[in-house]
């Protein structure tokens, strides 16, 4: 009986559009928050941190990033592993060439880099849409990884052709580099993760994402009744392409500190963020996050399960944790398309009406 709307009262505008309209919600995302911002800093380990908790958090803002592409204004990508890559090599050009200028704004510059890139990959969709406009990004994908791998000018005429992140500070706090503590790096990417959040959660539901959502919806509609296109879908590669490349940026710096972009922004790193948002729910903040979790945890809980308790080899595991996502996707495409972000709602809708069957 304590999941109820009774009691919650909506006397202005504001308090009836809130994302959170039942209390119980309200104080259970404070709860999430408190706990993710105060108490596991404190209490998290360097495992911890680049297992499960940084993986998540980056992973969280590109599969943000890409659910506003694909599940809000219904364009369909294959590119994100090459934006991705445009966000960490702006990143670490930034690093390298101003070294005085703080963290915080390298990785939102990279995003703004990543941003311009994407609307003019973007510009096709004004034309082409479905497998066309799949076809034109996977294109952007194998463009971008190999225009990094050619140009020596991305990775500063480095033989091996690798980046590395040098070491950078945030208010004397070690962020980048070998030397970084486990709560620092997991605060920086915590503080994107919030951001990240917070921005698309506004944009979706304001006039800019009923937009998307029209054109996502029927795009000849949309445009009759007054959307325009052109801005529609450039604003959703614009805003999708900036996610990804924070994503990316704070992947190579905070995450990896070294990588090589075939290896690291390859096409298995697009179709793994499109997995999160088709798993967790699109059209969905929420099931972006639940996507993220999803599948940075199996792989660790098939780890525990099989190889640590029950003596399997490691290529068996590895093998079972893709056969398990290649099967998922399956079932949620056939009888969920909505994904765990469905199942969330299904389930709370049920608390709401608990005891009573309808």
């Amino acid at each position: 009986m304590f999941y109820r709307e009774a009691g919650d009262f909506s006397t202005t505008y504001p308090q009836d559009s809130q994302t959170f309209p039942i209390k119980f919600d309200r104080w259970r995302y404070y709860v999430v928050l408190f706990i993710a911002v105060v108490i596991i800093p404190f209490v998290i380990n360097d495992y911890w941190v680049n297992s499960i908790f940084m993986p998540f958090l980056i992973y969280a803002i590109a599969a943000i990033g890409l659910n506003i592409l694909v599940g809000y204004c219904g364009q369909v990508s294959l590119g994100t592993g090459g934006f991705m890559a445009v966000g960490a090599y702006a990143c670490y050009k930034l690093m390298t060439g101003f070294p005085e200028v703080s963290m915080f704004i390298h990785v939102l510059l990279a995003g703004g880099i990543t941003a311009m890139v994407g609307v003019l990959f973007g510009l096709p969709s004004l034309r082409i849409k479905g497998f066309y406009l799949a076809v034109a990004t996977l294109a952007a994908q194998f463009f971008l990884v190999w225009l990094f791998n050619k140009v020596s000018w991305f990775y500063n005429y480095s033989a091996s052709g690798q980046i590395n992140a040098p070491e950078r500070d945030t208010f004397g706090i070690l962020i980048t580099g070998p030397n970084t503590e486990a709560w620092a790096t997991y605060m920086f990417c915590l503080i994107f993760t919030i951001f990240s959040a917070v921005v698309a959660r506004n944009l979706t539901r304001g006039s800019v994402g009923r937009q998307w959502m029209a054109i996502r919806d029927m795009d000849i509609a949309a445009e009759i009744i007054g959307v325009n296109p052109l801005k529609a879908k450039l604003t959703a590669f614009a805003v999708s392409s900036f996610f990804v490349g924070i994503s990316g940026a704070l992947f190579f710096a905070v995450y990896l500190g070294a990588v090589e972009v075939g290896e690291a922004f390859g096409i298995t790193k697009s179709f793994l963020v499109l997995f999160m948002i088709i798993i967790g729910g699109l059209g969905s903040i929420f099931g972006s996050f639940a996507g993220a979790a999803f599948l940075v945890l199996l792989p660790v809980l098939l780890k525990i399960i099989g190889v640590d308790w029950l003596g399997w080899p490691t290529d068996i595991v590895a093998h079972l944790n893709l056969v398990i996502v290649g099967g998922l996707i399956v079932v949620f495409l056939i009888a969920e398309p909505h994904g765990l972000a469905q199942l969330w709602r299904v389930a709370k809708e049920k608390l709401r009406l608990w005891p009573f069957p309808h």
